[in-house]
């Protein structure tokens, strides 16, 4: 399936582009890190702490586990902070 992944703040600049469309096999959000992981190093080093990363599926915040599956849109961010 053809699916959008965006990428914000630091995750953005670890990856060097604000948005793509990828082709993907995964069910979830953790296959899908798995697949964007092994593309490069520059992957690999965005994803590297996931405990330091949300998700969006479709624009509603989810889990790694969430399924994936007939989504159109995934999006990485840091935590925000209120200020």
């Amino acid at each position: 399936m053809k699916l959008d992944v965006m990428y914000f703040a630091w995750v953005r600049e670890r990856i060097g582009v604000p948005r793509e469309t990828v082709e993907t096999e995964a069910a979830t959000v953790a296959d899908l890190v798995r697949e964007l992981s092994a593309r490069e190093g520059r992957y690999e080093l965005a994803f590297s702490d996931l405990e330091a990363l949300r998700v969006a599926v479709d624009q509603d915040l989810t889990d790694f586990d969430a399924s994936i599956t007939g989504a159109r849109e995934v999006a990485f961010f840091p935590p925000m902070t209120g200020g």
